[in-house]
């Protein structure tokens, strides 16, 4: 692309035009061979021109909780407060067709002037609950917006990735599911900022789970991150609460600001990002040409530029064409 295109592009992705988000996406998602120069100088840009209040969340949770309901009342009230938003929502996979049922782009409906980018995204093979193209979808809607919400495809003891692409995490259950002690199990509740018991209007049953993932919490609070999880009952089709979940992610970006955590929780999405990319294109082989998991990590933290950059000389160090 032409540099003058590129830069245009980039303009036009922090202005939020939607015609530039959505062909900045598209080159994010462009797999052909010769794709990644344009993608590492197009990422490179806006990350550096991405203001820092910009925050991404990420709302992960068990299907059918109510995910994307509670993300269409948060993006309406930003919108309400004349702030910007984009989402990127990942959807399963067939494993029988291939294919993906993209819905939830659907079930969000906005204005077509307002300032707000609703992305669906098909998982495909990818584990770990986002879609290949997630991490550099990020990049473009965190600079077009204030906040950028990313909804997982699901939650079980390997979608977690989630907490590698989001400074805040929200963990979204639903009264009486049993899904509380399930998580405690696989380490699930070690990951959010904030938890969320959707549907408060269910009354008494919605109340004991909040004791039950309080007392869960209790258990599990010898957190490192010097943030308490905050535990809400929210109900996005009454309302109820959700301004208080949005006052909380603002307070959480606060905590964030104030302490090293978010410069920590950056430069391990970076790695995470570099690391995956690497390990999808090269595999084992790849891996051990470098020295092995830990080698490749050392690798990536003490590397410059973006994830794109780190992985292009990951994959020269070690022999490989890209």
């Amino acid at each position: 692309m032409p540099e003058e295109d590129l830069d245009a592009l980039v303009q036009g992705v922090l202005d939020a035009d939607h015609t530039a988000i959505a062909a900045a996406l598209d080159c994010c998602e462009d797999t052909r061979p010769g794709a990644l120069k344009t993608q590492r100088a197009l990422i490179g840009r806006l990350e550096a021109k991405t203001p820092g209040e910009h925050t991404v969340v990420g709302l992960t949770g068990p299907p059918g909780v109510g995910k994307s309901t509670l993300a269409g009342a948060l993006i309406q009230l930003w919108l309400d407060a004349g702030l910007g938003a984009g989402m990127v929502a990942i959807d399963p996979t067939s494993r029988r067709s291939g294919g993906a049922l993209l819905g939830d782009r659907a079930r969000l409906r906005f204005g077509a002037n307002q300032r707000v980018f609703v992305r669906s995204m098909a998982a495909r093979d990818q584990l770990g609950g986002l879609a290949p193209a997630t991490r550099a979808a990020v990049v473009v809607l965190r600079a077009a917006f204030d906040w950028t919400l990313v909804e997982t495809v699901g939650v079980g003891q390997s979608e977690i990735d989630v907490e590698t692409v989001a400074d805040s995490v929200v963990l979204v259950l639903q009264p009486g599911s049993g899904d509380t002690l399930q998580f405690m199990k696989a380490g699930i509740l070690e990951i959010p900022d904030v938890l969320v018991v959707h549907k408060w209007d269910l009354g008494v049953l919605a109340e004991r789970t909040k004791s039950d993932l309080e007392s869960m919490l209790a258990i599990v609070a010898d957190d490192p991150r010097d943030w308490t999880p905050r535990v809400l009952g929210v109900s996005a089709l009454s309302g109820i609460a959700v301004k208080e979940l949005a006052e909380t992610l603002r307070a959480h970006r606060a905590h964030l600001d104030a302490s090293s955590e978010l410069t920590r929780r950056r430069s391990e999405s970076r790695v995470a990002w570099a690391m995956e990319l690497y390990q999808r294109r090269f595999g084992g082989e790849g891996v051990e040409r470098l020295g092995g998991n830990d080698a490749l990590r050392e690798l990536c933290e003490s590397s410059a530029g973006s994830a794109l950059d780190c992985f292009t000389g990951l994959a020269s160090r070690a022999g490989f064409s890209t």
